[in-house]
């Protein structure tokens, strides 16, 4: 007997069928379908790699590797203040407590006790000085993960510690003149003119202040180590990170071993996002150390609320502003000053900061501006990479400067951001010093004003408002340009293993890692087209540093970028050595050979590609081939803050439109419209995808991912989903329009495509502007909104409260 279907279900199945439609309405698959049919393998919507393995639930992760027998537990023990001393541990009772094997302190860290990525600051296990509440002060090893923990939560009860005032918020940093980097000052001055010359001599002046929050990465597999001790003193480490040779280094320092002696492997990540760049080294360290000491498998997973309360996340900045603009609200000198919370330690604090100050001009001619940037240091866990890289933080504070500029002169904000867009040969050079030659920022606005009918809508929000007393909408479209490379030039480069067996199978490794992006699903694409051969054929292994050595990080939107042209660069070699071996063989000449659709043609003969793979063995033909790439071009120094540090950059636009209750200060977005710049994409489904994700994701940085420290004792009171709100299904709009802007790279990236990852996140600016807009109709346009981010439903009403308050001059 049939069960009826649930109507929950069916109606779930329905909206994901209209998801479904409305992606493949997108995407242009007659055209994909074509290009299939001649031998493409990129350009093509594929299905991510792992699809069906996330769907059966057979994709594994690190948790998911067997246990070894004789494997231990490992949890760490957290300081329960903020600042301080610790004066000692008491650990006799802890360890006396069921099923712990032993507790390690930083006495018993082999070598380096640090895990700082650039600035060596960064204890893996308090050594004396106490810097954030939750900072592991010592590491419990028990034969279960609950043993493990329950011992380590007596931490409280073990530690003897002198506590001090900790210093929380950037604010309070600031005025200490407190930091864990050097400031930095970033100026540029178009007619020699100084720049509060500049701004002082303008028709108008404007100055405020702007609280920017931070976010948390919460991805969805948390930070996990499983250390497994190896013969002569080796240790190999599986390791959900984005940076597995950095992993290496610091698990060799901390054992004192060489590169060589340290194995690490990760096959995929549940998530990433930036905070397991740097942010993993920390558990990597530990549970090697244990494993080390105890010559057993040990693994770290900590629980939800210790990862959050150890790991850093993004940087929330506070800003002060001022700038001098004419009366079409064009820019003509600016001054900003960035203060981020950058946590106890250095970590990626100074490349954030410089990437912040390098994205302030977003799409904009700024021809006088001066900006500093400091790094605050703070009690608190030490903030690190997240998608976007700083890049957000910079490029919202000029936006939200235009959208004050604009409503103090009466204008549309659209207008007043076109009016200082970039120029194509002129008014195109950046304040650190390079050329924009790739600029399609006015064209690519031009398309979405015209699709979202965004004046059309201008005036219906305003007939609603002026009938809305309690309800009121809003709407903003806001521009992004987005410099793509890593700020230190060294690290854009990459390395690739392709092998190709005698039945024509072949395997590729690379240096990237895959948290779910489709980063493996385009390398594996790039090789079936070098080689001509179906997808299917191609199948990417796990990120390993015994394959491909001295990898960079799987960050700055680089992935496909550097690990795709490696890859190419390896399958080409192999296809020419295939193409003089088919013409020794079969007649003709190398470049007469082709390969296409798993079929080579060679002086009018027809071979499948295992055939000639065959063939070419027999013949010892190697058919295996390593590859390299580096990124041309850049240079940047990083005393005076110029150069040319980005090989190109992404654009990409969107209008949201919103409507909040003045009352409660709820919120819904009802409709956006995106258009984002890729390129010539190498897979329009998975970049579309990456658009939307990234789109709610930044939305949620900038309205409900609110992140709270008790202001007495520092500790991180939203640190579970309980009191920490990411975005849900439920947050998305019921119009979502999401396209590919149709043009393809100027520069010569892998197959002339463009990077998707970081870029899109900051495209729900105009979610945060849109809400602003709705506030500002609130008080009927007379005053500026000191809106802050995230807008909470409470932000709004106390920006709700200053705009409805302010006297009728104002």
């Amino acid at each position: 007997m049939n069960k009826p279907i649930d109507p929950a279900l069916l109606q779930s199945a329905e909206a994901f069928a209209d998801y479904a439609a409305n992606t493949a309405a997108r995407i242009d698959t007659r055209a994909e379908a074509q290009a299939l049919a001649q031998g493409a393998r990129v350009g093509i919507s594929r299905p991510h790699e792992s699809a069906h393995l996330h769907v059966a639930g057979e994709a594994t992760y690190t948790d998911d590797l067997p246990e070894l027998a004789g494997t231990l537990h490992c949890a760490l023990g957290l300081s329960p203040v903020a600042a301080g001393r610790l004066e000692g541990l008491d650990l006799d009772a802890i360890r006396a407590m069921p099923g712990v094997v032993d507790v390690i302190v930083a006495d018993d860290i082999p070598g380096a006790n640090d895990c700082g990525s650039i600035v060596h600051d960064d204890p893996l296990l308090c050594d004396g000085e106490i810097r954030f509440l939750g900072q592991p002060l010592f590491a419990v090893i028990a034969r279960t993960r609950t043993e493990a923990r329950r011992a380590a939560a007596r931490a409280k009860e073990a530690a003897r510690v002198a506590p001090a005032e900790p210093v929380l918020t950037p604010q309070q940093a600031h005025a200490r003149g407190q930091y864990v980097v050097p400031p930095m000052h970033l100026t540029r001055s178009d007619k020699g003119l100084a720049v509060r010359a500049a701004i002082e001599a303008a028709p108008h002046r404007l100055k405020g202040e702007l609280d920017v929050g931070g976010q948390e990465q919460f991805y969805l597999e948390g930070q996990i180590s499983y250390a497994i001790p190896k013969e002569g003193g080796t240790m190999q480490v599986y390791c959900s990170t984005q940076h597995p040779t950095e992993m290496q280094h610091l698990v060799a320092h901390a054992l004192h071993l060489h590169s060589n002696e340290v194995h690490i492997e990760c096959r995929r990540m549940g998530g990433g996002f930036g905070g397991k760049e740097s942010q993993s080294g920390l558990f990597a360290c530990i549970a090697a150390v244990a494993a080390n000491k105890l010559r057993r498998p040990v693994k770290l997973r900590p629980d939800r609320d210790d990862d959050f309360l150890i790991t850093g996340r993004r940087h929330c900045f506070w800003y002060e502003y001022e700038v001098g603009f004419d009366d079409e609200g064009r820019i003509l000198g600016a001054e900003i000053s960035m203060v981020s919370r950058a946590g106890h330690s250095a970590d990626l604090s100074g490349p954030v900061m410089t990437r912040a100050l390098c994205h302030f001009d977003n799409a904009y001619w700024l021809p006088e501006v001066s900006m500093h940037g400091f790094s605050g240091r703070t009690n608190t866990q030490s903030n690190t990479a997240f998608r976007g890289f700083g890049g957000p933080q910079g490029a919202i504070a000029v936006e939200y400067v235009l959208d004050s500029i604009a409503r103090q002169l009466g204008r549309d904000a659209l207008d007043v951001r076109r009016a200082n867009f970039y120029g194509k040969t002129e008014r195109n050079v950046t304040p650190y010093g390079q050329t924009v030659r790739d600029n399609v920022i006015h064209e690519l606005v031009d398309q979405l004003e015209d699709s979202s009918s965004y004046r059309e809508r201008r005036e219906a929000i305003a007939a609603f408002n002026a009938k809305s007393s309690v309800l009121k909408r809003g709407m903003a479209l806001t521009p992004i340009k987005f410099g793509i490379s890593f700020n230190v030039p060294h690290f854009n480069q990459a390395g690739a293993l392709v092998h190709v067996y005698t039945d024509g199978s072949i395997l590729v490794n690379h240096g990237g890692t895959e948290m779910g992006q489709g980063l493996n699903t385009k390398v594996a694409q790039v090789v079936a087209h070098e080689l001509g051969v179906e997808f299917e054929r191609v199948r990417a292994t796990a990120t390993d540093t015994t394959k491909v050595a001295n990898t960079s990080a799987t960050a700055a939107s680089t992935g496909a970028d550097l690990n795709g042209k490696a890859a190419q660069d390896a399958a080409r070699q192999i296809r020419e050595r295939l193409a003089d071996f088919a013409a020794r063989r079969h007649g003709g000449t190398p470049d007469a050979v082709q390969f296409a659709n798993g079929k080579v043609q060679v002086a009018g003969r027809e071979l499948t590609f295992a055939t000639l793979v065959a063939e070419a063995y027999t013949d010892r033909v190697q058919l295996w081939s390593d590859g390299f790439y580096s990124t041309p071009g850049l240079h940047w120094n990083a005393q005076t803050m110029q150069g040319h540090p980005f090989y190109y950059f992404a654009y990409g636009a969107a209008v949201s439109e919103v409507v909040i209750d003045t009352l409660t200060g709820e919120w819904k977005l009802l409709r956006a419209d995106v258009l984002h710049d890729a390129g010539r994409s190498l897979n329009p489904a998975v970049d579309i995808g990456q658009v939307e994700g990234a789109f709610i994701q930044g939305m949620g940085w900038l309205t409900t991912e609110e992140l709270v420290w008790h202001p007495g004792n520092g500790k991180l009171l939203t640190h579970a989903p309980s009191t920490y709100k990411i975005p849900t299904a439920n947050d998305c709009p019921p119009v979502f329009n999401v396209r590919l802007f149709d043009g393809p790279n100027a520069e010569d990236s892998i197959h002339r495509s463009k990077a998707v990852g970081e870029p899109p996140l900051l495209l729900p600016f105009s979610v945060f502007f849109a809400i602003r807009d709705a506030v500002s109709a609130a008080g009927g346009h007379r005053v500026d909104p000191p809106l802050r981010a995230p807008a909470t439903s409470e932000a709004i009403l106390r920006a709700l409260n200053a705009v409805q308050s302010a006297p009728a001059a104002a």
